[in-house]
């Protein structure tokens, strides 16, 4: 795999912005094409919004970095056009064990229920991810989709204007400088761009330490996620397993706080550890190392006038939980749709306040969780050790300990329970779906709801007859009509419950914006005014 880290995928070339005297003026310009900022522009080159991706790189990252894709993720990027290639290539599974020494005390399976289109989480390194958006994104361009990404272009300064931002850019050929309507900061954890709008994170460093290790190795673990607290070859510490494509396998290993990172990176200090993990006999190739400190933090805010931040320039995670970039996927979901609009002059540019109110919403509960269980990897008092260990113990015995058992909170997507965008709920139909969730997918018709949901809102009306289109608030909605026959068990259980009848309302990131029990155009009108931030303030 390291001939992929060297093949360049943007190369740098000259654009004719270099030319001009006065500097060229985009809709949109993304910094970073990092997995965010890729999906981001696959997102609003789709819906026919030109951008323009600047990143001082032109390849994919080296390593494996972020490997665990929700199925939430893959809904995201089965809209981006890419999602058949994730799961193709990608190790898919659901199931993980829990171990306390060297024996189980825990498993778990993180999707139990049939009617799925995608599976609970893939494996997938972070290079080949990278890979199959920039393809993408190729192919859009071949289409004639109007999307631009520049390779070898640095950006040096960002000035916040009333109404732009303007950029300083340089290349090997000189600096050069244009101007965006909107800038999107998608430039990683370290993000220039914060640094240079003199901005900050909130939140908690900890003081742990976990090695990173991906290893090439033919082994008869099965395909599942293994977590050990004190296991017997890194006692008093932590570690995880997981396999990847291609028959690598990601390996983490707590260190502790006081360490020489570049000591306990080089090869003759790793190797010893993996062969006390793996054994003697077992042979493996080192392909990638690093060391990591957690970090739970965000910014507070994650719109600065015509500067918006995504990704891991936004908000920071600890790994455990996977956390990072399926939170970025989301972030660029959320986002898409609303900066189209306000583009267009179809809602106000208050809208992409919302942006920053439901991703820091999601940040925060992201941040708790990931919290929540870094205190449980690593406690920080003897009193905190007692009670983790007590857990686990309990835990190989005791159903009611099993929920108390903290490896990594998986990610689920967040349900935006306080947004405004959201109208108020009726009774009678299920928690699952309420205003502010994203879709539970279920079977159709011998199709996905998922994939009948697509872009742009929709109109879903169970055991009702709606148009197939209907133009309200402005804007062109989609009607999709099960009929009673039609509703599976399934699609009865997430969306009807008890209920004879239902019409969702779905914004185009398959969030609920509202729902009724009958038919009311009135109502609908009111709720998609709202849902695009012409009703009350955002």
């Amino acid at each position: 795999m390291t001939k992929l880290f060297e093949v360049p995928l943007y190369p740098y070339k000259w654009s004719p912005d270099q030319e001009t005297t006065a500097p060229v003026r985009h809709p949109v310009v993304i910094i970073g094409a990092g997995p965010v900022g890729l999906a981001m522009a696959i997102d609003l080159a789709q819906q026919d919004i030109p951008v323009v991706i600047l990143d001082d790189n032109d390849k994919v990252s080296v390593g494996s970095r972020a490997i665990c894709f929700s199925k939430r993720s893959l809904e995201i990027l089965d809209r981006y056009g890419c999602g058949d290639q994730m799961v193709e290539k990608g190790v898919v599974w659901s199931h993980g064990r829990v171990f306390f020494g060297d024996r189980q005390v825990y498993n778990f399976d993180l999707l139990p229920e049939e009617g799925h289109k995608r599976p609970a989480f893939i494996n997938l390194q972070q290079y080949y991810c990278e890979l199959y958006l920039v393809e993408r994104l190729r192919a859009l361009q071949q289409e004639g989709k109007p999307v631009d990404i520049r390779g070898g272009n640095k950006v040096a300064s960002i000035d916040q204007m009333d109404d732009h931002a303007s950029l300083i850019i340089d290349t090997q050929d000189g600096a050069y400088r244009i101007e965006a309507d909107w800038l999107i900061a998608c430039d990683g954890a370290g993000s220039p761009s914060r640094r240079m709008l003199d901005l900050d994170f909130v939140g908690r460093v900890f003081e742990d330490n976990f090695l990173i290790a991906d290893v090439i190795m033919k082994a008869d673990f099965p395909t599942e996620r293994w977590f050990w607290f004190d296991p017997p070859f890194n006692k008093d510490q932590s570690a995880l397993l997981h396999r990847q494509p291609d028959g690598v396998w990601r390996i983490d290993l707590q260190l502790g706080w006081d360490i020489d990172k570049e000591e306990e990176k080089k090869p003759e200090n790793v190797i010893p550890r993996l062969k006390q993990m793996l054994g003697e006999d077992v042979e493996f190739d080192l392909e990638w190392v690093s060391i990591y400190t957690f970090q739970c933090r965000r910014m507070e805010k994650f719109r600065h006038g015509r500067v918006i931040f995504a990704g891991d320039a936004a908000h920071q995670v600890s790994p455990f939980g996977a956390r990072g970039a399926n939170s970025g996927f989301q972030d660029t979901d959320n986002l898409g749709w609303k900066l189209k609009l306000v583009l267009e002059g179809q809602a106000p540019e208050s809208l992409l306040d919302s942006y920053g109110l439901e991703r820091e919403w999601a940040a925060d509960e992201n941040i708790l969780q990931s919290s929540r269980s870094t205190d449980f990897i690593t406690p920080k008092s003897e009193m905190s050790r007692i009670f983790r260990d007590a857990v686990l113990d309990l835990s190989e015995t005791y159903e009611f300990a099993r929920p108390l058992v903290n490896s990594g909170r998986l990610s689920v997507p967040c349900v935006y329970e306080t947004s405004p965008l959201n109208s108020d709920d009726v009774d009678g139909l299920p928690v699952r779906t309420r205003p502010g969730s994203p879709a539970a997918d279920a079977p159709v018709g011998g199709e996905w709801l998922s994939d009948r949901l697509g872009d742009g809102f929709k109109l879903l009306a169970l055991g009702l007859e709606i148009p197939e289109r209907a133009d309200i608030a402005g804007l062109s909605v989609e009607g999709i009509s099960v009929a009673n026959g039609d509703i599976g068990a399934e699609l009865r259980s997430r969306y009807l419950g008890d209920a004879g009848a239902a019409v969702y309302l779905m914004r185009p990131d398959q969030h609920v914006a509202a729902r009724w029990t009958t038919l009311d155009w009135a109502q609908i009108e009111t709720a998609l005014n709202r849902a695009i931030g012409k009703g009350e303030a955002v």
